[in-house]
């Protein structure tokens, strides 16, 4: 894209669906790898609807694609259940979150040592996106150093990690922890569970899977800053009272025999 700060490519839907149909697609097929999972969009989850609709109505460019990948930099702007109804529209291609990550907007500090706040943008961001149809959720960076950096276009932003060279040090940040809540437990092959949340209690959110071994994950985050109790009830296996402190997360796991 001419005059944009760094290599980029840029598509309208129609360019991409016949790029794919008539060169990429093929090309892919053809090759040794043929197995390639291909996504189209990668960009805000604002274009999803419309660019959905206009390459996979053709069915000729539709036969290619795996996925649509999204980034998360307009979220809070969009309705929640944007990502639902783009499943609806297409059920057979599966959604996934391809970039996300904090310092990115001009008035933001760059990188913010110890931020909770950061923490809690992404458990919420996940957890809106695992209950309607995304299937995985990437950041944007593995580490970084202490200005967010190196970026040969200054694009420097904040990292789960952050690597101090000068001292031989990293440093988790607390953004590090919160993926753990859902890297280590929904593990792969893990099922999306319907979760009824009180709704008499809005600062709750939550999501749960049924995993490969049959037990049940479920994730919890409190944003608001009071302690809330709450009751996670199945049917099969009873009823965990829990009492989820202000500002906090937590994951809870069951089996059901």
């Amino acid at each position: 894209m001419a005059k944009f700060p760094f290599q980029s490519l840029g598509f309208t839907p129609e360019m991409q669906r016949d790029f794919i149909k008539l060169d990429l697609g093929p090309a892919l097929q053809n090759s040794i790898y043929k197995n390639t999972k291909l996504m189209i969009l990668d960009d805000q989850k604002l274009f999803i609807v419309t660019w959905m609709k206009t390459v996979l109505s053709d069915p000729e460019a539709s036969k290619y694609i795996s996925g649509v990948a999204v980034h998360w930099y307009v979220d809070g702007v969009l309705p929640s259940d944007i990502m639902t109804l783009a499943h609806n529209l297409y059920p057979d291609k599966f959604l996934f979150g391809t970039e996300a990550c904090e310092g990115s907007m001009p008035w933001q500090k760059k990188v913010d040592l110890g931020a909770w706040d950061r923490a809690v943008s992404y458990a919420h961001d996940i957890i809106i996106d695992l209950n309607n149809w995304v299937t995985g959720w990437t950041d944007w960076n593995l580490a970084l150093d202490l200005t967010g950096g190196p970026n040969w276009v200054s694009n420097n932003v904040d990292s789960p990690i952050i690597v101090n060279y000068e001292k031989n040090e990293f440093y988790k940040q607390p953004m590090y922890y919160i993926l753990g809540h859902f890297s280590k437990y929904v593990v792969p092959d893990s099922i999306g569970l319907n979760v009824n949340s009180p709704a008499h209690k809005p600062l709750i959110e939550i999501t749960a899977f049924l995993r490969p071994d049959k037990s049940v994950v479920v994730v919890i985050l409190n944003l608001g800053y009071q302690p809330e109790t709450i009751e996670l009830t199945d049917d099969v296996t009873g009823y965990i009272p829990l009492t989820i402190p202000g500002n906090s997360i937590q994951t809870v796991v069951w089996w059901l025999s």
